[in-house]
């Protein structure tokens, strides 16, 4: 009997994860708030004139949530290891692995929404400077240049392997932060979210470039996050990515 409540406890804990994702992944998709929807932006000329958007508390506050929901739809799976990982812990210990798992989760969203407040921030003084066109995109191949090399010299930075690594290692990761109850796994949540930022923020400043809505750009970088945090296990692999970042910035100057 014990295990079969076990059993179902986990598949409850998954399920929640699938169901977070795939309603944060719906709310992007739909634009939930702004003028079109994702997929409409993503389909239309970069080049077509459109009204822009005046900044009201209301709007800045949509902007927020795109962006924040926006994140839990990219990151939240590839944090879905160490959360299960958690969840299993806590249920081995005989306490509500549920429970003390979404304080984990809730503490990982948090920290998103932290740079999510950053990232609104960041969009609207680009959008008042007019570097930001209508499609919500950098207009100019200068700045364009600028944050494509940005995010790749990070990609190089002993900073990047750090938070890399603890993103990795979920077993390492637990064991060398762990704290007890529902409080515990929220400062827990934070901490990896943390590590999340260290490693993965400037790649999200890329959707600046190529279109904050722009599913392509969206649905690349939840793929590439993925891909090097569970396959690219070389630390080649992570150059050759800031490589080839670093060499498009610097193509976007020179042909500026």
């Amino acid at each position: 009997m014990l295990g079969i409540l076990l059993q179902r406890e986990r598949v409850l804990v998954t399920a929640g994860l699938a169901l977070v994702t795939a309603l944060a992944w719906a709310y992007t998709v739909l634009g939930v708030g702004m003028p079109m929807s994702a997929w409409t932006m993503t389909q239309m000329d970069r080049a077509m004139t459109m009204p822009t958007q005046p900044w009201t508390p209301v709007y800045g506050v949509l902007v927020f949530l795109m962006w924040w929901i926006m994140m839990i739809a990219m990151m939240l799976p590839s944090a879905a290891p160490v959360i299960l990982l958690h969840a299993a812990i806590v249920r081995r210990a005989g306490s509500g692995a549920g429970f003390q798992t979404a304080f984990f989760v809730t503490g990982y969203v948090v920290m998103w929404g932290a740079f999510s407040i950053a990232a609104t921030a960041l969009h609207y003084g680009l959008d008042r400077t007019g570097l930001l066109n209508p499609m919500m995109a950098l207009g100019g191949g200068t700045s364009v240049g600028l944050v494509l090399l940005l995010a790749g010299v990070h990609q190089l930075t002993p900073l990047k392997r750090s938070c890399l690594d603890r993103c990795r290692s979920p077993v390492g990761f637990l064991t060398r932060y762990w704290q007890r109850g529902a409080w515990g796994a929220f400062r827990m949540g934070l901490r990896h979210g943390v590590f999340c930022l260290g490693c993965c923020a400037f790649l999200m400043v890329l959707l600046i470039a190529g279109g904050i809505m722009n599913l392509y750009a969206i649905v690349g970088l939840a793929l590439y996050v993925a891909i090097e945090k569970f396959w690219l296990h070389e630390v080649w692999s992570v150059r050759i990515g800031g490589l080839a970042l670093i060499g498009a910035g610097v193509y976007f100057l020179v042909a500026a």
